[in-house]
């Protein structure tokens, strides 16, 4: 498996984590809503039925994904693309362009204020 590979197994297994807590917390807080309100059971009762249904493909994909969960830091750091670091590059060249004609403009009008003296 390639570096690539395990660092969007490790984005996917801490997402479809994610999800899996979370879907728990959603179904503890309708049991609780569920046992206070005995009269909303049937309502409840489908809610709390999607959750459980949400929080096992949550789990499976969990465990599809668990291969990222061996991927250590470092091979998880994608290198940035060739042409990203040009782009970068270009940019401070750009940048530095800018500046000298900035410079220079403001060299030349002082020459022309100094030349209208």
């Amino acid at each position: 498996m390639t570096k690539k590979d395990l660092a969007d197994y490790k984005r996917k297994y801490n997402a479809y984590r994610h999800h899996a807590w979370a879907g728990l917390g959603f179904l503890a807080v309708f049991s609780v809503i569920t046992a206070l309100l005995p009269e909303q059971t049937k309502i409840l009762t489908f809610f709390i039925v999607i959750l459980i249904i949400y929080i096992i493909i949550a789990l499976l994909f969990t465990y599809r994904y668990r291969a990222g969960l061996s991927a250590k830091e470092e091979t998880v750091q994608v290198q940035p693309s060739v042409e990203i670091q040009k782009e970068r590059i270009n940019a401070e060249v750009e940048k530095e362009r800018l500046k000298l004609e900035k410079k220079k403009a403001k060299s030349e009008a002082k020459k022309s204020k100094k030349a209208k003296k």
